[in-house]
């Protein structure tokens, strides 16, 4: 996997003779594969959502049952033809693409500790992008030394550092631009509390202050992903979001099943009002009337013979 990667920017740097553009271009190339589940983990999400008035149903017939739920919701998901795992693939792919990539733009720019020159891994000692390598002890491009972190740019020379720094800024500022386009077609009265829908669309920005720690390449690369997904973004609220499309559908579907929700919670609360109302109070001690004989059943109070007489 590590040649694989390393042979793809070696293979881009013998088209551009850049270093910047090379990573980029496999950024792209990433990306262009990575497209078609993105493409269908959207659409699956989309039509989990148009599922959960359905889905609501079956949690309130089936409540104290759940393995009979389970069993609904399968039935459910393969009549509709539904992946619930779907949205957590572009994810899963991306993981093993960062290990792989941070590894080898390392591998690349690994020093000699002798010559204090590259000595690059996993590509042919022949390759255009090793002899070029071989040559210097900094990966430059456009005047950025790819190699080090944006941190150290700024610790060897803080004027000069601040373009790293700006890498970084324009990173993070393309992923809050990315962000704020998804939460656009949320809907408004959604299930998210505004607490966690800051949460989602600050954290980006938060993984972009990391890159501080990492290669500058790195930063080119995710820098180059971000405006991707920014247009592949466009173009999903295009498909989807329409007059009538699948996601307008799905945000119909999700108002329904809150609504729902909502309807359901209402018998629960007077319920509990009830059970927690304060009972009557009621008086136990019970004072006869002085004209009114006493029960029966309880033997008068004697009287004093001094009152008989009078």
């Amino acid at each position: 996997m590590f040649q694989a990667g390393a042979w793809l920017i070696d293979t881009t740097y013998g088209w551009v003779h850049n270093y910047a553009f090379a990573i980029a271009l496999v950024a792209l190339a990433i990306m262009l594969l990575i497209t078609p589940l993105t493409m269908k983990s959207t659409k699956g999400m989309l039509e989990m959502q148009r599922l959960q008035p359905e889905m609501k149903k079956l949690q309130n017939q089936h409540k104290g049952d759940r393995q009979k739920l389970n069993e609904e919701m399968m039935k459910l998901y393969q009549e509709h033809k539904v992946n619930p795992l779907a949205s957590c693939l572009p994810l899963l792919a991306q993981m093993p693409v960062f290990i792989i990539m941070f590894r080898v733009l390392s591998a690349l720019t690994k020093k000699d500790p002798m010559t204090g020159l590259f000595d690059p891994q996993y590509i042919s000692d022949s390759s255009d992008l090793s002899i070029a390598l071989r040559q210097v002890n900094k990966m430059m491009s456009f005047g950025l030394d790819l190699a080090i972190t944006p941190a150290d740019a700024m610790k060897q020379n803080f004027g000069h550092g601040i373009w790293y720094a700006l890498l970084v800024v324009l990173l993070g500022g393309l992923y809050l631009v990315q962000q704020r386009m998804v939460a656009s077609r949320a809907p408004a009265n959604g299930s998210m509390s505004a607490t966690q829908a800051k949460i989602m669309q600050y954290l980006p920005v938060a993984f972009a202050l990391f890159q501080v720690f990492l290669p500058t390449s790195l930063v080119v690369y995710y820098l180059t992903q971000t405006v991707f997904r920014i247009l592949q973004q466009g173009y999903i609220t295009r498909r989807f979001y329409g007059e009538d499309g699948l996601g307008r559908q799905a945000q119909a579907a999700s108002a329904s099943a809150r609504e729902l929700g909502k309807d359901d919670a209402k018998p629960s609360k007077q319920k509990n009002e009830q059970s927690q109302a304060p009972a009557p109070i009621q008086s136990k001690r019970v004072t006869p009337s002085k004209n009114r004989p006493a029960p029966s059943g309880r033997p008068s109070r004697p009287v004093p013979p001094s009152k008989r007489n009078k």
